[in-house]
């Protein structure tokens, strides 16, 4: 009976959302076949990003992750909903296995910092702000744990208008956030990442955006 009314509310909040976004149109983040429009937050780390069958790939499942590493959008945004699908997969006993989208960033000596939305056991959904002041809020789990493909593609969307961010996972709302520092950026960059730890692999693909 819980999952049944999981996925029933899921269902009736992804045909909300739906007729509350089809009046805008959404522009695609990224191409299919290159890396045009985005750029490594560490130069160095150009030759771990690359795209295959119209996904953005980072990790072999091979290797260790060793430090993390970040693709940044050119263009910055302020009020939008994003949206893209995602697969994260590795090994926890090889150590941490954990991604993240950072919206609202900027960069500073190589440094990136800013929102992120999480990706991750431990994480799923959270709202934390990198290289900054850590967890702004926890993922809520309650309905997500029920919908949630740990290791296959999942939906985010991330929705920021003025100081309201939204989060959601698979159209399962995990936050709800309100910004009350009046000195946090509003306009920023998009990033993908990987987490250093473990043997991991994240792709990504599907990335658009609604300006609002």
């Amino acid at each position: 009976m819980k999952i049944f009314l999981a996925l029933l509310a899921l269902i009736l909040y992804s045909s909300s959302l739906s007729a509350q976004t089809s009046s805008v149109k959404a522009t695609s983040l990224f191409d299919g076949k290159t890396l045009n429009g985005w750029t490594t937050v560490n130069p160095a780390d150009a030759e771990l990003w690359s795209v295959k069958d119209s996904i953005i790939i980072c990790g072999d499942g091979v290797n260790k992750i060793k430090a993390n590493t970040y693709l940044q959008t050119k263009k910055e945004y302020a009020n939008f909903e994003f949206r893209c699908l995602f697969r994260l997969s590795g090994d926890p006993a090889t150590g941490m296995i954990n991604s993240g989208i950072q919206y609202r960033s900027n960069v500073v000596n190589g440094e990136i910092f800013g929102y992120q939305a999480d990706i991750g056991d431990g994480y799923w959904g959270d709202i934390y702000d990198e290289h900054r002041r850590g967890e702004l809020m926890k993922g809520d789990m309650s309905i997500l744990k029920h919908v949630l493909k740990k290791d296959g593609w999942n939906s985010y969307i991330i929705r920021a208008v003025g100081n309201h961010h939204e989060l959601y996972i698979n159209g399962v709302k995990t936050c709800d956030y309100i910004e009350k520092d009046l000195k946090i950026p509003a306009k920023g960059v998009f990033a993908v990442q990987i987490h250093s730890g473990g043997v991991g692999k994240v792709e990504f693909r599907d990335l658009t955006i609604n300006e609002l």
